[in-house]
């Protein structure tokens, strides 16, 4: 380690926060008060188009609604290292807004440690880093215990 420190900047602008809570960006639709992420694709009320869109802070935790690992590398506006590595992936449920948000899984994580169901919060993380900062990105953590890392105690 060199002992400087990285600037942690979004990976892509407008996102979410970077507050020691983040929330992702959405927006809530004036027309119908449902609800849009991210706040800037998310367009409009398709029942009021002329209706405006409010930004909001989306809930911190949802539910598993799905998940995969995703063994390809995603699409600009991500950007990856090679070689790539797979990550697990999260399409997360949040009761309130009533919307699914796909995200990474934080690092440690492995499909089989996930159900459908299980209690997640939003967390950031790094995606890429160069010399002078760290681009992080969202992710999903479930909560409670962490699994037990590769190496660890097992039957076999």
């Amino acid at each position: 380690m060199t002992g400087t420190t990285r600037q942690r900047v979004p990976a892509v602008e407008g996102f979410f926060t970077l507050d020691d809570e983040p929330h992702l960006i959405g927006g809530r639709l004036a027309g119908s008060g449902g609800y849009c992420f991210p706040l800037h694709l998310g367009g409009s009320d398709p029942r009021n188009p002329a209706a405006g869109v409010e930004e909001v802070e989306l809930s911190r935790t949802g539910r598993i609604w799905s998940f995969t690992n995703s063994a390809y590398p995603p699409p600009p506006p991500f950007i990856i290292t090679e070689p790539y590595v797979p990550v697990v992936v999260a399409a997360v449920e949040l009761e309130l807004e009533q919307m699914v948000v796909l995200g990474q899984v934080a690092p440690g994580w492995a499909v089989d440690d996930l159900e459908v169901g299980m209690e997640v919060e939003l967390v950031t993380g790094v995606l890429y880093e160069d010399d002078e900062r760290e681009y992080l990105t969202w992710q999903w953590r479930p909560l409670g215990e962490r699994p037990v890392p590769d190496g660890g105690d097992s039957d076999g």
